[in-house]
């Protein structure tokens, strides 16, 4: 059996007390704290962060119910926040630019809640690349569609609410003509410019002392236990770490500047262990659907992590998608011939699951993951676990939300362990769009005791209690992992042990198409 102990801290290393956090269950409440223990100031961008989120730590209840009142709290005390949220496309991405622009609204309540002493600086932050005119002409269609399809949803609202979504939408009001009667209607000249990327990493910097990290924002939606007892629309795994050390100074430059170096006013500061992606607005955006990459550090990382792996490759990602990616670890495959790899994603896109979306983007998704995935089964072999968690119960319904007859637990964390030599927890996904295109943030471990650390923990958290050694060991992990996964299809949900069985690229397969010319960062 595995002696190695089940809690966040790991042994002290070059990067000082590193804290593994494993979904929102240990993470929410790590993130209290740390906010209610700033005396001087706060830096954080974060894509989601919501202050109607309830809070969870006896610190954060003793003082309130939500975000909201800690936030109130920690403003009194005098501490300065400085807060980026993510800004998103107002057209085709609405809903999400809504949300921010709420939180925005929420944080300067909380300001004015505080007194007049508060320091807040909070800003929406929209990428600075925009589609160009001639992809832009293409899509027109689309835009007038979804312009009046924003239309007929406002229209059917309440004057007042109708009102209060248009205030927290400004990127899309100005889209929009008022009617006689006020009802509202889409412009149809010019052709709105379109926002390829975003900043979708989570990072928080505390005092200068204090580094978060890794793939979870804050919401009620993101929030599950290690469990996952949750309905599988509501199941969400994610990791997070937080540290002290020579990073945290890199941290603090980079969220001081990734704006002015996007926006091509600064050039990006230098950095060790921060890794980040990060693009521009193009010089000569006329025919380009994207932004021109700038750093691309964290795919870098992965790349060489995978050349330099000889016995284990341990992966969490929502997506697989980037074909340099699937390349680089079919290569290293091939490179050694005893070395192992275990994959674990969800069964399922996010939107496709729970929300039955159907449209080009989600397909295209969907092709270009099915396509790495036999890629890297191809070159692995039977020396490859790919495996999805599910819930250990029997599902009646038979739709993407569901894999091996149980609901799926949701997948959104982004780990890479290569060998107890080195390891990657970030922002960014498997996909052309994470280590091309936004903007993500992510930490590098080369400690072997802090990589063993980081990696048992997040082994663990898949497989039955009474897991044996073989299931750690680097050279016979993606062995065992594989044979778990196998037989545990083969029993009934509740009588499997863990939550792992084999991921299925055959629906993907059959739901996914190309587009030809979209480049694969798009999704």
């Amino acid at each position: 059996m595995s002696t190695e102990p089940d809690d966040q801290s790991a042994p002290v290393g070059d990067m000082r007390d590193l804290r593994v956090l494993i979904t929102a269950e240990e993470a929410y409440p790590a993130y209290e704290r740390a906010f209610l223990d700033a005396k001087y100031e706060i830096w954080a961008c974060f894509r989601v962060f919501d202050p109607d989120t309830t809070l969870r730590s006896e610190e954060g209840k003793a003082i309130g119910e939500t975000w909201f009142d800690l936030l109130v709290h920690v403003l009194k005390r005098g501490v300065a926040i400085h807060f980026v949220l993510s800004d998103f496309d107002p057209i085709l991405a609405r809903k999400l630019h809504r949300v921010s622009w709420e939180a925005r609204r929420s944080f300067e309540q909380a300001a004015r809640a505080a007194g007049p002493m508060a320091r807040l600086r909070i800003v929406n932050a929209l990428h600075p690349a925009r589609v160009g005119l001639l992809p832009r002409l293409l899509l027109w269609p689309l835009l007038i569609k979804e312009l009046r399809r924003a239309a007929r949803d406002l229209n059917a609202q309440p004057a007042e609410e109708r009102a209060r979504q248009l205030s927290d939408s400004p990127g899309l009001r100005k889209w929009l003509k008022e009617e006689t009667g006020g009802r509202l209607s889409a412009r149809k000249w010019p052709p709105p410019p379109l926002v390829p990327g975003t900043h979708h990493q989570k990072i928080a910097v505390f005092d200068r002392e204090l580094l978060c990290i890794g793939g979870l924002d804050l919401d009620e939606r993101r929030y599950d236990d290690k469990n996952h007892q949750r309905r599988r629309d509501e199941t969400w795994h994610d990791v997070q770490v937080m540290c002290r050390g020579p990073i945290v100074a890199e941290a603090q430059r980079h969220l001081e500047s990734f704006r002015q170096v996007v926006e091509g006013q600064a050039e990006a500061p230098p950095t060790g262990r921060l890794l980040r992606t990060l693009s521009r607005r193009r010089d000569f955006p006329l025919p380009f659907l994207g932004p021109r990459p700038l750093v691309g550090e964290l795919a870098q990382a992965h790349l060489e992590a995978f050349r330099a792996a000889r016995r284990l490759i341990y992966l969490e990602t929502q997506f697989l998608r980037d074909r340099r990616v699937a390349d680089a670890l079919a290569e290293a495959a091939q490179a050694q011939p005893d070395l192992g790899l275990i994959l674990v994603l969800p069964g399922a896109p996010e939107d496709v699951a729970f929300e039955a979306a159907s449209g080009p983007d989600a397909r295209y998704g969907e092709y270009l993951q099915a396509r790495c995935i036999r890629r890297v089964e191809a070159a692995f072999g039977p020396r490859a676990a790919i495996c999805s968690p599910v819930r250990p119960e029997k599902s009646p319904a038979r739709g993407r939300d569901t894999l091996c007859g149980a609901p799926i637990i949701y997948v959104h964390a982004k780990v890479a362990c290569i060998d107890d030599e080195r390891a990657l927890v970030s922002s960014a996904n498997l996909n052309g769009r994470s280590l091309w295109w936004d903007t993500e943030a992510g930490v590098a471990l080369d400690d072997p005791r802090d990589v063993r650390h980081l990696r048992q923990r997040v082994m663990r958290h898949w497989l039955p209690k009474d897991a044996g050694d073989d299931l750690f060991d680097l050279d016979s992990a993606a062995g065992t992992w594989r044979g778990l996964a196998q037989a545990n299809a083969a029993k009934a949900p509740e009588a499997r042990a863990g939550f792992l069985v084999p991921y299925d690229p055959r629906p993907a397969e059959e739901f996914g198409y190309p587009l030809p010319g979209v480049p694969d960062a798009m999704v």
